[in-house]
């Protein structure tokens, strides 16, 4: 609990002030509330980066990211443009695209396929780091990893 002294009107009748002394506010300890999905710190100059209790590391925020989660989102970006850059190679080699929805985007030309799918899986990359203390978004982000490793392996196969 913090107190700061000011001069403003007095705000409790029953605690008078005493002369010559300055009123002093109350000012809630900002550790007692826990850490928002999103706050000023959330992208630059991020404070807090594991819970302080073990008790509170499932369903919790954090502001500052382990260099673990980095290189996990990291690599799956990369397998990411892999599959996008492989796909290409192989419609241009006669391919055919059995993907439903990567059809569907393809359609809309080489370029927009590659523009529309790369923020479409960055924004789903950005939810699961940003829930990374949630075991759904822990799933996400493994199951992630694992298909399109696996996904580039098998473009990679078919050379």
């Amino acid at each position: 609990m913090a107190l700061e002294s000011t001069s403003s009107a007095h705000a409790n009748p029953f605690d008078p002030p005493v002369a010559g002394q300055a009123r002093r506010r109350y000012i809630p300890d900002r550790r007692a509330q826990p850490t928002p999905r999103f706050s000023r710190y959330t992208f630059f100059g991020g404070r807090r980066s594991d819970p302080q209790r073990a008790e509170e590391r499932e369903g919790s925020f954090v502001d500052v990211y382990s260099a673990r989660v980095l290189i996990w989102v990291l690599w799956i970006s990369l397998m990411n443009i892999g599959d996008s850059f492989f796909t290409l190679v192989h419609l241009q080699a006669g391919g055919v695209e059995v993907n439903p929805v990567a059809a569907a985007l393809l359609r809309t030309g080489r370029f927009g396929f590659v523009l529309s799918k790369a923020p479409q899986i960055s924004a789903a990359l950005l939810v699961l780091t940003l829930h990374k203390n949630f075991q759904l978004a822990r799933f996400g982000l493994w199951l992630s990893t694992v298909a399109y490793t696996a996904l580039v392996i098998y473009h990679l196969s078919l050379f």
